[in-house]
C-alpha cells in the first residue's frame, strides 16, 4: 500500500512537471525557430561558397562567368559570416538553458523541427545528386563533379548524424560533442572564407577587380564615341575633350580610382588607341590570363578584345569605313 501511494506521488510529480517545465514559451519558439533558420541558411551560403571555390579552381569554358562568381563568393561569405555567427550563439544560449531545464529538451516543437532538418538533409543528397549527375551527362567536367558530390554528401551526411544523434541523447547528461562540433565547425568555416583570399583574391584584390571591370566600361563608352565622332565628321577627334557635347551631356569618363584622364593616340587616319592602367589581370572564359592580341577590326561588336595584365595597356583599334561609314550610297 505505502509502495503504490509513493508511486501514485511520484507519477503525480512526474506529471506536474512535465506539464509545467515543457510548456512552450514565445522565447523558446523564437530561439528554435530562429537557430533552425540560421542553420539553413548557413549551410546553403556554405555550400555556394565553396561550389564557386569549384568553378573558380576548375572552370568549364562552357559556362564561367568570373565576374558572377566574385558576386556569388562576395553574397555568400557576408551571410556565412553572419548566418553562422547567429546559430552558434543562439545554439549556446539553447545550451545553457537546456543545462537549467533538461526536459526543455523534449519540446515537440524542436523535436518537429529536428526531425524537418533531417527529412531537409535527406532530399539534398538526393536532389543534388540528380542535378550533379545531369551536368556530368551535359559534359561537365569530373573532376568539378566528384568535388561538389563530395561536399554536398559530406555536410549532408554530417547534419544528419548529428541531428538524429541528438534526438537520442539523454536529456540529463551533458555531452562533450556539441561543444567539439560548434567548434569544428566554426573552424571548418573560418577555413573557407579565408581559403578564398588564396582563390579568388583578397577584399582588395576584388575592390580592384571591379575598378579594372568599370576601367573597361569607360573605355568602351569612349571608343563608341569616338566612332559617332568619326562617322559625322569623317576624321578622328584630335583628343577625349573633342568629345564633349554640350546638348548630349556627354563627357569623358575619369579613372573611377585616381580620377585621371584615359589616354587616347590617334596613330594612323582610321587607327587610334585607348590606353589605362589596370592593378589585374583580366581573366576571359576559361579563366585565361590576358595574352597580346593582333589589332582588332570591328567587323562583329562581340569579337572586340579588352584583355589586358597589370599595368599600362593599350589598345588598338582600327575602323573599318565600309562598315561604318554612313554616307555611303
Amino acid at each position: 500500500m505505502t509502495s503504490d501511494i509513493i508511486a501514485l506521488s511520484n507519477l503525480t510529480i512526474n506529471d506536474y512537471f512535465m506539464e509545467n517545465h515543457v510548456k512552450m514559451t514565445p522565447r523558446d519558439f523564437f530561439m528554435h525557430l530562429l537557430g533552425f533558420f540560421a542553420l539553413y541558411v548557413s549551410v546553403i551560403s556554405f555550400l555556394t561558397l565553396l561550389f564557386q571555390y569549384i568553378n573558380a579552381l576548375f572552370p568549364d569554358k562552357l559556362d564561367f562567368y568570373y565576374t558572377g562568381i566574385l558576386n556569388t563568393i562576395r553574397w555568400s561569405t557576408s551571410a556565412l559570416l553572419v548566418v553562422f555567427a547567429v546559430y552558434l550563439l543562439i545554439n549556446w544560449l539553447l545550451e545553457k538553458d537546456f543545462s537549467r531545464n533538461p526536459v526543455k529538451r523534449d519540446l515537440k516543437f524542436r523535436k518537429w523541427l529536428t526531425y524537418f532538418t533531417l527529412f531537409i538533409a535527406a532530399i539534398t543528397i538526393v536532389v543534388d545528386l540528380i542535378t550533379l549527375i545531369y551536368n556530368f551527362y551535359s559534359g561537365e567536367l569530373s573532376t568539378r563533379f566528384f568535388l561538389k558530390v563530395l561536399i554536398v554528401l559530406l555536410v549532408a551526411a554530417g547534419i544528419f548524424s548529428y541531428y538524429f544523434w541528438d534526438l537520442k541523447r539523454a536529456a540529463d547528461k551533458k555531452y562533450r560533442l556539441p561543444k567539439i562540433s560548434a567548434w569544428l565547425a566554426a573552424v571548418i568555416v573560418l577555413a573557407s572564407i579565408v581559403g578564398g583570399f588564396f582563390i579568388v583574391g583578397s577584399p582588395n584584390v576584388q575592390r580592384q577587380r571591379r575598378f579594372d571591370d568599370q576601367r573597361i566600361g569607360d573605355l568602351q563608352t569612349i571608343q563608341n564615341e569616338i566612332i559617332n565622332y568619326w562617322q559625322q565628321k569623317e576624321k578622328l577627334p584630335e583628343n577625349l575633350a573633342d568629345l564633349k557635347n554640350s546638348i548630349s551631356g556627354f563627357n569623358p569618363p575619369l579613372d573611377p580610382d585616381t580620377n585621371s584622364a584615359y589616354t587616347y593616340r590617334v596613330s594612323l587616319p582610321l587607327t587610334f588607341e585607348l590606353c589605362a592602367d589596370f592593378k589585374t589581370v583580366s581573366l576571359n572564359s576559361g579563366s585565361e590570363m590576358a595574352k597580346s592580341r593582333p589589332e582588332m577590326y570591328y567587323q562583329q561588336p562581340y569579337s572586340q578584345n579588352w584583355d589586358h595584365g597589370t599595368g599600362p595597356v593599350c589598345f588598338s583599334r582600327t575602323i573599318d569605313p565600309e562598315l561604318y561609314n554612313l554616307n555611303k550610297n
